[in-house]
């Protein structure tokens, strides 16, 4: 995103405002079709990272037959999205509120597939008991941990998701779930997170980086053992499994040589947030910006911006924030960062910026930002195509 053309499209804007490149999300969206295909799987776009009706539309379209079904966040989100016509739904984070799961059962009692994952024998009777309210038989994904554990435990390396960490673990769940009626058990996941999260390069804690590299050719193997052991087991007992999911942004290359994966998940990549331009053998393009609005000038080299504090989730550091990028050359002042409202920035010599002048960021993560903007601004070829809601524009708001 060129600055001057940035400036120009922005002009008479409304800011803080979000842009997004379309033909940056074209050429992303691409990438991961052509690397899917030539696995022969399919891909299920991660919703999270998006929030954005007008855009998961998009990307589904330019996806074609390799792009199948959402990977949603909460049933709420899965719900919202049936309601728009999305179907094929998997809500891959549990939850035993009778509410939501009923809200669930009815979208699947009025012709919609939806899956929840489920990782212990409660969320299995909450899971049935609203199945059987609604006259249904719900489908669970069972969710196994693939973490990088060492020392019985004591070292855990990856996200803490699932107690199920051993297909006779997986196998003992699936056969509880025999004797509920409302429930059945149709697919298994494993989430990476310490690999397809972890950028292998970064500006960040750079001493680090090493390390990470180090911990992700470990992690790699036990990965894709467990997960291939899991499912034989399942499979042998005669689980059926139509979906075997793995994967994200940051680990497509690796999972998509695992032959028991039916499919993969991404997200992040589509809009490619600066985290996402750390990894090895990614070649994503970022398709998404923050704009500020220069609202001060408080001393000669520096400028303050209004708002700003649109910080990602995760550990607490500097990556969690946004990056400006242009002018090229500016930088956070360390004891302040990015305020809640107002950010002030220190200016290098030989750039000028005046009042009103937009400061381009990019994000830290891509889904976040929604929970923030009402619209984002859609651009293409250096004009601005369309002005379309975020979930939260569509007065949704889930987590």
């Amino acid at each position: 995103m060129d600055w001057r053309g940035a400036k120009r499209l922005l002009a008479g804007e409304r800011l803080p405002a979000v842009l997004v490149d379309l033909g940056a999300l074209d050429r992303n969206v691409d990438r991961v079709r052509e690397r899917v295909e030539a696995a022969g799987k399919t891909l299920r776009p991660a919703s999270k990272s998006v929030r954005h009706v007008g855009l998961l539309r998009r990307i589904m379209a330019r996806g074609g037959h390799a792009f199948q079904g959402l990977m949603c966040f909460s049933t709420e989100e899965a719900v919202f999205l049936a309601e728009r016509g999305f179907d094929d739904l998997y809500v891959a984070y549990p939850t035993v509120q009778p509410g939501a799961l009923r809200a669930l059962a009815a979208v699947v009692a009025g012709g919609t597939r939806a899956r929840i994952v489920a990782d212990c024998p409660a969320h299995l009777e909450a899971i049935a008991a609203a199945g059987r309210a609604a006259g249904v038989t719900l489908e669970a994904v069972l969710e196994l941990d693939v973490s990088l554990r060492r020392a019985g435990g004591a070292v855990h390396l990856g996200a803490r998701r699932s107690p199920i960490r051993t297909p006779k673990a997986a196998l003992a769940l699936a056969r509880s779930a025999e004797g509920i009626d409302g429930v059945r058990i149709t697919g298994l996941m494993g989430y990476e997170g310490h690999v397809a999260g972890v950028p292998d390069v970064g500006p960040f804690k750079a001493w680090m980086n090493p390390f990470k590299r180090w911990m992700k050719r470990q992690a790699r193997p036990d990965i894709a053992a467990l997960r291939q052991e899991t499912v034989a087991g399942l499979k042998a007992a005669g689980v059926a499994l139509s979906l075997v999911n793995g994967g994200g942004t940051g680990s497509l290359g690796s999972s998509l040589d695992e032959d028991c994966l039916t499919e993969v998940t991404a997200g992040s990549g589509f809009l490619c947030s600066h985290l996402f331009s750390g990894f090895e053998g990614l070649d994503f393009e970022p398709a998404f910006w923050l704009a500020l609005e220069v609202s001060r000038v408080s001393d000669p080299g520096y400028v303050t911006c209004g708002g700003g504090g649109y910080i990602a989730s995760g550990e607490p550091g500097w990556d969690r924030l946004p990056v400006p990028v242009a002018p090229p050359g500016l930088a956070y002042v360390s004891m302040e960062g990015a305020g809640e409202v107002q950010t002030p920035l220190t200016v290098p010599a030989g750039v000028t910026l005046s009042l009103g002048e937009p400061v381009l960021f990019r994000f830290s993560k891509a889904g976040e930002p929604a929970e923030r903007f009402a619209e984002y601004l859609l651009v293409r070829d250096g004009s601005i195509e369309a002005r379309e809601p975020t979930y939260r524009g569509e007065g949704a708001c889930f987590l």
